[in-house]
């Protein structure tokens, strides 16, 4: 497989407005024009204020917000399915916006690869042949796209389907042809607008499951939206959380779960099982240079719900935290891992105890 030196993706200043004399309203907006005054005083539409975030290589960025938030709007312009009216987005160094047509259509062909919503199979080619269709538009020699497109649906589970079609696969199966057939151009960004939300929970978990599982050995960058935040939670590495064409908090699951910037992010994070989110640096007593004590380890970054876990299925009441060279951090019992989960529906939070967190 092929190695790439990939940089990430910084997105800079990014505005977007809808309407026909876009650029006029620029300067009004970035000095506070609302959505709504933009609309009801110009009849244009606010998609994107003032967006910031920078995309480390190899990692999983959630998108994530509700209907008209903006999201689907932000990764289009990534491979400028979308152009802004204001703003950068560079993709490994290079600014995509200001890039010639000649540049662009390279930049779609061999750096980027998309995953949509409703599956976008081509009804009449089978799955092997759906599969192979962006190394087709690549040019490359009908063996190698025979091979690389096996190899990659057998890594999502259709080995044994290639010559089967769109219509005979359930809407999971669909999904994984996607999903190969993205991969198979070996693109270093993969973008996935919305990928699993026309799933079944079940069907919907396991591809999930498939993305993880991948994303181990093939290291991409991935742009992923979503209006589901366990989903945000379980896939993101950040989290960038969208309302009206604004970020309203980034960071990781631990920071949105633990730390809400307002009360409209409290309020999607109430209900969450934090046993699966939360990791046991929250809630540990830090050692403070007292020596480890004999017993279990754990390591930083296990959940709650996996500390818990290994606690009840062995005699010791504690288990110690330890970073991945070995040295202890601190020490967590299982009255503060059950007390931490109960707490998210009572008057205390596990964000009282966030200062522990490393990082």
């Amino acid at each position: 497989m092929a190695e790439h030196a990939f940089g990430g993706i910084k997105i800079r200043e990014l505005y977007k407005i809808f309407g026909p004399n876009a650029a006029a309203h620029i300067e009004s907006v970035k000095n506070g024009l609302t959505k709504t005054e933009l609309n009801e005083k110009h009849g244009h539409v606010l998609g994107l204020r003032d967006i910031n975030i920078e995309i480390p290589s190899g990692r999983i960025q959630v998108i994530m917000g509700l209907s008209g938030s903006g999201k689907s709007t932000l990764i289009r312009h990534i491979n400028r399915l979308i152009d802004p009216t204001s703003g950068e987005v560079l993709v490994d160094g290079v600014d995509v916006v200001k890039m010639s047509e000649t540049d662009l259509r390279e930049f779609r062909r061999q750096q980027t690869a998309m995953v949509f919503q409703k599956f976008a199979l081509l009804p009449h080619r089978n799955v092997l042949d759906n599969t192979v269709f962006g190394l087709e538009v690549q040019g490359l020699p009908q063996s190698v796209r025979a091979d690389t497109a096996m190899r990659w649906l057998e890594q999502v589970g259709l080995k044994g389907f290639e010559q089967k079609y769109p219509n005979q696969l359930s809407g999971g199966m669909q999904q994984r042809v996607g999903l190969a057939r993205a991969l198979a151009n070996d693109a270093p960004v993969l973008l996935m607008d919305e990928a699993y939300s026309a799933l079944d929970p079940l069907i919907r978990s396991d591809m999930q499951t498939i993305l993880l599982d991948l994303q181990k050995e093939i290291k991409k960058t991935i742009v992923f939206i979503t209006h589901d935040l366990d989903e945000a939670l379980r896939l993101g590495d950040q989290i960038a959380i969208l309302r009206d064409g604004e970020v309203i908090q980034q960071g990781t699951s631990q920071d949105i779960v633990l730390r809400p910037a307002d009360d409209y992010v409290a309020n999607f994070v109430k209900d969450v099982n934090r046993g699966r989110v939360v990791h046991v640096e929250a809630v540990m007593q830090p050692l403070a240079g007292h020596a480890a004590p004999s017993g279990p380890t754990i390591a930083a970054g296990t959940t709650i719900e996996e500390a818990v876990r290994l606690l009840v299925s062995g005699p010791e009441k504690d288990v110690t935290v330890v970073d991945p060279t070995g040295k202890p951090l601190g020490v967590v019992t299982l009255r503060q891992l059950a007390g931490a989960i109960v707490s998210a529906h009572g008057t205390t939070s596990p964000s009282a105890a966030a200062p522990a967190m490393a990082g």
